[in-house]
């Protein structure tokens, strides 16, 4: 049954008015993909104007549904929806498609634009991401909901196309979600059988059907993407379908009403043009002669969205009132989660490592999950199978399941890919810190959703371990060389490599206090010696990038500089050459971002100008050091692939000794 009255010739009016007014503004900017909305144009109509409760005077309220146009380069279906609910999104702005300085850029932003729930265009991204959101939902609600109060309780609702379903993240979120039971996910498939290079029938013939039910799935069908009746009923019984995750198949025309280019690739990414543009007017029997006209009752039709929203999230304020009431420790967990907040001293959270100790850094990392267990429940996360060795879990919590949604750990089998992207989704959607691990070489299948928590600003904490060829005997296919630059060419990504337990316990500081982008952990497998025992002064220097931590009487004659392991070896051949009379600094530096945000004053404290005679010691390829050692230095490193081996012959084979780093010194200062 419909949930708000309906009306079939204000169904067809509205649907007619999003098809005109991204058929228009793709038209004047020139580029754009006028077709996928108007295909779609009915499926949003059914989902906005019946189902959905958004508030626009409120668009971040926490308990309101959320919807993904996963398949992004439909933008203008998004904006146009956003524009006649009565989001602060204004028909200039629409006008201003794609344009420098618009709300309207390319592809959705969640950080750009009022109303859009996560970036999208990168298909199957927001497929994932949705699925990672009713993940935060199911644990909240889990979390926080008592009998009689309702805390958390939305729906997270998506438009999917056959480009989305191509990509292989969407199998390995599909898997996860049907795993889950994920009931309150509903994904409408904009079932148009086009790609760019043609009809689907070339690369794309599965059952899709049959591969979401193997998945645990729902799948519903409707034969007519113009029939809003139909959705929308298709819609209310997947919602009546609570323990799995519903895929609603719509058969829809791609471009749908243009005469000469409905059906065909010719609408997808490119304008209709003017005169097609007018003879879709007369098919679609559209009155208006200007552009970008929207007919006042299909403003007052689409005006129930807020209407429905507001008096919604008034009655989930008043039930929160009284909830502050009947539960007040949980009333104030969930103020703090909503927050964000941290604990007040974080710093004296963290586990102490004792001088002479030797633990690995991915070691260090699970005694930091398990000090911060009691203090910060709202830091959840996993692995993608290698927990054992991730050290990601923490002694006490159960796993997040189907039948035990109140789990805070993660078991998200060998998919790295959807593993980040439901981290981001998890992040996105509030009131949780997110976390997720696997091997630092393993970062290149899951590159595009660390890359997206990049753009959008997203916190997700990434701990990579086996992060060079101390992974020994499993070889170069496991063995990262290239990825400590690959990770650190990513703009807003902060990329931390401790050398010790207090610098594994300091960068997780800094990932914490960072809220405005990714932090990656790459750690140890092999064990590591303490520097320095002292967590709170190691935390103040890891937050500055780098930090001198052996340092000489006098101007240093050379500066040996180092991330990670190769920390402890600059140290000791530090101390060996200090025997032989040459004065010799050794700097840590865990992080080129952080250091590279410090004032000028302090970069030339650490690394003086004076001293030219610079050495950088890291077990990955050389490219990029040169902006730290200068013209004259020489960098150490790993520019081909490692081997199998145990780890103590691949360092010293490849140079990652004492007596090599001595040699390259002597050279530089003799």
């Amino acid at each position: 049954m419909p949930h708000v009255p309906s009306d079939p010739s204000l169904d067809q009016l509205t649907a007619n008015t999003i098809r005109f007014l991204a058929a228009d503004a793709v038209q004047k900017a020139n580029s754009g993909h006028p077709g996928m909305p108007m295909g779609a144009a009915p499926m949003a109509v059914a989902a906005w104007h019946r189902h959905l409760h958004l508030d626009p005077s409120a668009p971040d309220w926490p308990n309101r549904d959320r919807f993904i146009l996963s398949a992004g380069h439909g933008s203008m279906l998004l904006y146009s929806l956003l524009h006649l609910s009565g989001f602060d999104l204004s028909m200039e702005d629409l006008k201003q498609f794609r344009q420098w300085g618009s709300r309207t850029p390319g592809h959705p932003e969640n950080f750009h634009t009022t109303g859009v729930e996560t970036t999208t265009g990168p298909l199957g991204q927001g497929f994932a991401n949705g699925v990672g959101m009713a993940v935060a939902e199911a644990f909240l609600a889990a979390r926080f909901n008592r009998p009689g109060f309702h805390v958390v309780d939305h729906h997270t609702m998506a438009i999917v196309s056959d480009g989305d379903l191509m990509e292989g993240i969407s199998h390995e979120a599909a898997s996860l979600a049907g795993h889950y039971g994920l009931g309150k996910l509903i994904y409408l498939y904009d079932d148009n059988g086009i790609t760019i290079d043609g009809s689907t029938d070339i690369a794309f013939t599965e059952d899709t059907t049959r591969r979401f039910e193997a998945y645990g799935w729902q799948v519903l069908d409707v034969a007519d993407g113009n029939d809003v009746a139909a959705i929308d009923a298709a819609i209310a019984k997947a919602k009546a379908e609570t323990g799995r995750p519903s895929l609603i198949r719509v058969k829809t025309v791609i471009g749908y009403g243009s005469p000469n280019k409905a059906g065909t690739p010719d609408s997808h990414g490119s304008p209709l043009g003017q005169d097609e543009i007018l003879a879709t007017r007369e098919r679609l029997g559209w009155k208006a002669t200007e552009s970008f006209h929207v007919p006042d009752s299909v403003r007052t039709y689409m005006g129930t969205v807020a209407g429905r929203g507001k008096e919604r999230r008034a009655a989930w304020e008043a039930m929160m009132q009284r909830y502050a009431t009947a539960h007040p420790a949980e009333h104030a967990a969930w103020q703090r989660w909503m927050s964000g907040a941290l604990p007040e001293d974080l710093v004296s959270l963290m586990p102490t490592f004792e001088a002479g100790s030797a633990p690995a850094t991915r070691a260090a990392n699970g005694k930091v999950l398990a000090a911060l267990d009691a203090h910060l429940p709202n830091l959840i996360g996993g692995s993608a199978d290698l927990t054992g060795s991730n050290k990601t879990d923490i002694k006490g919590r159960t796993d997040f399941q189907k039948d035990n949604p109140g789990g805070s750990y993660f078991y998200f089998g060998v998919r790295e890919h959807a593993m980040a992207s439901l981290c981001n989704g998890m992040q996105l959607h509030g009131g949780l810190r997110t976390y997720c691990g696997t091997f630092l070489v393993f970062s290149d299948y899951m590159r595009p959703a660390i890359r997206l928590s990049a753009l959008m600003q997203q916190p997700v904490v990434y701990v990579l371990t086996h992060d060079s060829i101390g992974l020994g005997e499993d070889g170069p296919t496991h063995q990262p060389i290239e990825h400590f630059m690959a990770l650190r060419a990513i703009p807003n990504c902060t990329f931390i490599r401790p050398a010790d337990g207090p610098e594994t316990s300091s960068a997780w500081v800094a990932a914490l206090e960072n809220t405005t982008g990714p932090t990656i952990l790459a750690l140890s497998r092999q064990n590591l010696p303490v520097l320095s025992p002292d967590t709170a002064a190691v935390v103040a220097n890891v937050k500055r990038g780098a930090y001198v931590v052996r340092d000489t009487d006098g101007s240093p004659d050379a500066i040996l500089m180092a991330t990670g392991s190769e920390v402890a070896l600059c140290v000791e051949t530090a101390e060996k050459l200090a025997g032989e009379g040459l004065r010799v600094r050794v700097v840590s530096m865990p992080s080129w971002e952080l250091f590279a945000a410090q004032d000028k004053t302090y970069r030339d404290a650490v690394l003086p100008p004076s001293v030219s005679a610079r050495v950088s010691v890291e077990a990955g390829i050389t490219m990029g050091w040169e902006r730290w050692i200068g013209p004259e230095g020489v960098a150490i490193g790993l520019d081909h692939f490692g081997a199998s081996a145990p780890a103590e012959e691949l360092f010293e084979r490849f140079g990652f000794s004492v007596e090599n780093v001595a040699a390259k010194v002597r050279r530089l200062v003799g």
